[in-house]
């Protein structure tokens, strides 16, 4: 399935998820909805800023832990644990690229308590007819860059988002379904652990 087709068949998807009359959810609903949820699990499909797709299964657990887990013929995994973003490389042998997850958008949705509403967060609020959009930064480091965050309702749910970063580059991952609240083990999210393990 090339981008073409797999974006319009997201776009689809989510213009067929409400009635077109359904109006943008506000600021305050998109955090509860966020703050809600402690952990989730769901499928996912990322499209990379070369154009490229892997597709995964997605567990999260709030605050500060997510573990992106890429279909085979993939071997990657992504881990956010600790303050700490880990992305294991089946072709490397030195152990897993690390950086820090404040410099990362993405923990504006694994903070321990999301506001949408704090001053400067959000940049952009938009309604499409179907599906709400809004785009934040951390309001401190806004050269950290910014998440696009794509939520359908009522009831609301995250339905995709995009990561651009402070290297310009831009990531896609359109969520299936997410299961909200299931039980998922620590060692998930353990960078130590999975270090040893492959």
């Amino acid at each position: 399935m090339n981008m073409r087709t797999l974006l319009l068949a997201a776009g689809l998807a989510l213009a067929s998820a409400l009635p077109a009359a359904a109006e943008k959810l506000p600021l305050s609903a998109l955090s509860a909805y966020l703050n809600s949820f402690e952990t989730a699990r769901g499928a996912f499909t990322q499209i990379n800023d070369d154009g490229t797709i892997q597709t995964g299964t997605i567990y999260i657990r709030r605050p500060g832990r997510v573990r992106f887990e890429y279909d085979p013929p993939e071997e990657t995994l992504v881990l956010a644990s600790g303050g700490a973003v880990a992305v294991f490389d089946p072709k490397g042998n030195s152990g897993p690229e690390t950086y820090p997850l404040d410099r990362t958008p993405l923990k504006i949705i694994l903070a321990r308590q999301v506001d949408l509403s704090r001053e400067r967060m959000v940049t952009a609020h938009d309604h499409d007819g179907s599906a709400t959009t809004v785009t934040a930064q951390d309001p401190e480091n806004p050269d950290y860059g910014n998440i696009q965050l794509v939520f359908t309702g009522p009831p609301v749910e995250l339905r995709q988002w995009k990561v651009n970063d402070s290297g310009g580059g831009s990531t896609t991952v359109v969520l299936g379904d997410l299961e909200l609240g299931p039980s998922l083990p620590n060692r998930l999210f353990n960078i130590q652990l999975n270090t040893r393990q492959r």
